[in-house]
C-alpha cells in the first residue's frame, strides 16, 4: 500500500478544519439543550454528504454550493434569532425570579445541527474530491484521522461547556449561529476565508450580549445573595426577607 504523505496531511487538515467548526456548533447546542442528540444531528448531516463523496467522488461537485449555503444560512439565521429572544427571556427570568427556565429546542437542535454538519462536510468535500483521485487510500486515512481528532477533542470538551450558565450559553450559541449565517450569505457573492468568522463572531457576541442583558425598565436587578437564596428556597428574590418579617410579626 503506497501512501502519499502530502495527500494524507491535506485530507487530515481540511477534515479537521471544517469538522471542528461543525463540532463547535454541536458543543454549543449540547450545552444549551442538554441533549446528546445535538451531536447526532451534526454527525448525520456530515455523513449524508461525506459518504456520497467517498462513493461517488466528483459527482458531489455538481451541486451548486451557493444554494446549499443559502438554505443553511436561512436556517441558521432563523434559529439564531430565535435564540436571541430566548437568551433575552432567560436573563429577564433570572433577574425577576432567580431561575433560568429551560425551553424545549428540539426542532431547532435538529435543523441547526444537521445543516451545519452538512455544509461543513460539503465544504470539506470540495477539497477532498480533488485529493481522492491522487491517492484514494491516503485520502480515506486522512479523513479518518481528521474525524478522530475532532471526535476526541469534542468528547474532552463536552463536560466543560456544560458548566456555562444557560443564559450565557444561549448568547454564545446565537452569536455562533448568526456568524455562520452571515458568513455563508457572504460566500454566495464573495470568496471568503474562514478567518472572517472570528470578527463576525465577536461582533454578534457583543450585539447579542447587549440585547440580552439590556435592563428591564423599572425592574431592579437582584443581588447575588438574593438569587442564591431563591434557588435554595424556591421563592423569588426579595420575598425571603418579607416572609421572615411576617413570621417575626406573627410570633410577637
Amino acid at each position: 500500500m503506497d501512501l502519499n504523505i502530502g495527500v494524507l496531511l491535506a485530507a487530515t487538515g481540511i477534515t479537521t478544519l471544517e469538522f471542528t467548526e461543525a463540532a463547535a456548533v454541536g458543543l454549543a447546542l449540547y450545552a444549551d439543550s442538554k441533549k446528546h442528540a445535538a451531536f447526532f444531528y451534526v454527525a448525520l448531516g456530515s455523513v449524508v454528504v461525506l459518504i456520497p463523496t467517498l462513493l461517488l467522488g466528483s459527482l458531489i461537485t455538481r451541486l451548486q454550493p451557493r444554494y446549499v449555503q443559502l438554505i443553511g444560512g436561512v436556517l441558521l439565521l432563523y434559529f439564531g434569532l430565535r435564540l436571541v429572544k430566548s437568551a433575552r427571556r432567560s436573563v429577564i427570568n433570572s433577574r425577576t425570579t432567580g431561575f433560568i427556565h429551560h425551553e424545549e429546542f428540539e426542532k431547532g437542535v435538529m435543523a441547526t445541527g444537521f445543516s451545519v454538519g452538512a455544509i461543513e462536510a460539503f465544504e470539506a468535500a470540495i477539497v477532498l474530491v480533488g485529493l481522492l483521485p491522487n491517492s484514494y487510500v491516503s485520502s480515506v486515512i486522512g479523513i479518518t484521522a481528521g474525524v478522530i481528532i475532532v471526535v476526541v477533542s469534542t468528547y474532552v470538551l463536552r463536560s466543560h461547556v456544560r458548566k456555562v450558565k444557560q443564559a450565557n450559553m444561549k448568547v454564545l450559541v446565537s452569536a455562533l449561529l448568526l456568524s455562520f449565517s452571515a458568513f455563508w450569505f457572504g460566500e454566495i457573492f464573495f470568496v471568503l476565508s474562514d478567518a472572517y468568522l472570528i470578527p463576525l463572531f465577536m461582533f454578534f457576541l457583543f450585539a447579542v450580549y447587549t440585547i440580552a442583558n439590556r435592563q428591564v425598565p423599572g425592574q431592579p436587578r437582584p443581588t447575588g445573595k438574593e438569587t442564591e437564596l431563591a434557588e435554595q428556597t424556591g421563592e423569588a428574590p426579595g420575598t425571603q426577607k418579607e416572609s421572615i418579617t411576617d413570621r417575626a410579626g406573627r410570633s410577637s
